[in-house]
């Protein structure tokens, strides 16, 4: 813990969160955690809306607040429930935003102040999350994988808003690595261009370059899928991708679905 209190020191120096900041809804036990320099651990609702199905995604929202607890810290799963982002959410909206699923839009930073002004419900993705934890001052986030350089990214540019915002927004993100959908060495050469290169994260901090860090912990070796199993799904989910011309912000749940489906379900035990 006292880790994490230096490293929110580095990434904010100052921050007031009594309540809410501006138009964000901030839980009473988050908000009193801030307020008291306890250990708060950022996470996102993507995960939950569509990266699994009903009753599955509302048992592992409440595993993984569980697990951050029982570590000492507070969780704080964040989303955007009519039209007001929320940092910290109770079991009734878990429960909501379980529910909804695929209903709610998936949301990245970019999207955020139209799911506001709509009034409507939004699952943020790693980009919409740094966003918001930022805001309040939350300097850790724990994730599974991050987005990245579409496969053919060369040719349509396709690449995650979560690399940008890891280049541009002060928040520590913990992530089991690079979805395995995504072209894996692209995305990695991208981030070394973000200033994300690990080799100056001590300079980063202590230089406050404004910058995120990102840390990866592979999955362990007894949960790991079995890599050809995977890949041979990957290519062929990718194949009916393009043939439906699935593209853009549908194109990953559909990948991560398929994938699901063409190994059994062992892609998604290996991701929990």
């Amino acid at each position: 813990m006292a880790s994490l209190s230096n490293l929110r020191g580095h990434l904010h120096p100052s921050h007031s969160n009594k309540g809410g900041v501006g138009f964000i809804k901030i839980s009473p036990e988050v908000s009193e955690a801030l307020s008291n320099g306890y250990a708060v651990v950022a996470l996102e609702s993507t995960i939950i809306s569509h990266g699994m199905p009903y009753p599955k995604n509302l048992e592992t929202a409440r595993e993984v607040e569980a697990v951050v607890r029982e570590n000492g810290a507070v969780p704080a799963t964040i989303a955007i429930l009519d039209g007001i982002p929320c940092v910290g959410l109770s079991m009734e909206e878990l429960e909501k935003l379980a529910n909804l699923g695929p209903r709610a839009q998936k949301t990245a930073r970019r999207d955020i102040a139209h799911v506001v002004a709509t009034g409507g419900n939004g699952a943020t993705t790693v980009s919409a999350t740094m966003f918001f934890a930022s805001m309040v001052g939350i300097p850790l986030f724990v994730t599974g994988g991050i987005g990245g350089v579409h496969r053919h990214g060369e040719h349509t540019m396709d690449i995650s808003s979560d690399l940008t915002e890891l280049g541009r927004t002060p928040v520590a993100v913990i992530s089991a690595g690079v979805k395995s959908i995504l072209d894996v060495p692209r995305t990695l050469e991208y981030l070394v261009c973000t200033k994300l290169s690990h080799w100056l994260q001590d300079a980063n901090l202590k230089l406050e370059l404004g910058t995120g860090i990102l840390i990866a912990v592979p999955i362990p070796k007894e949960h790991a899928a079995s890599g050809r199993l995977i890949e041979s799904a990957i290519k062929r989910a990718l194949e009916e991708a393009r043939d439906k011309n699935i593209i853009g912000n549908a194109a990953t749940p559909f990948l991560l679905a398929r994938v699901n489906e063409l190994t059994g379900g062992a892609s998604l035990a290996s991701k929990n």
